[in-house]
C-alpha cells in the first residue's frame, strides 16, 4: 500500500527548469513542503521521492492526516490505551 501511495503521489509531481541556474525544480501539489531541486530531471525525481518518503514518515509519526491519493490512504494507527 505504501509503495502504491508513493507512486500515485509521484505521478502528480510537477517539474520546471529554473531560469536563473538551469536546474530542475519539482513539487507535488497538495503535499505542503515537499519539493526538490537538482541539476538533472532524474536527480530531481529521485530527490523528490526521498523528500516525500520522509514527509510521510514524519506525518505518520506525528499522527497527521495525509492526503488520499486516488483512493489510497495511509491510516493513522491508534496506540492502545
Amino acid at each position: 500500500m505504501l509503495t502504491q501511495y508513493i507512486q500515485k503521489a509521484m505521478h502528480k509531481a510537477k517539474y520546471m527548469i529554473l531560469e536563473d541556474d538551469g536546474t530542475f525544480f519539482g513539487e507535488i501539489p497538495g503535499f505542503q513542503g515537499v519539493w526538490a531541486n537538482a541539476p538533472t530531471l532524474e536527480a530531481c525525481r529521485d530527490e523528490l521521492q526521498k523528500v516525500l518518503e520522509g514527509w510521510i514518515i514524519l506525518g505518520l509519526r506525528r499522527k497527521h492526516e495525509l492526503p488520499v491519493m486516488e483512493g489510497i490512504s495511509l491510516p493513522i494507527e491508534m496506540e492502545p490505551a
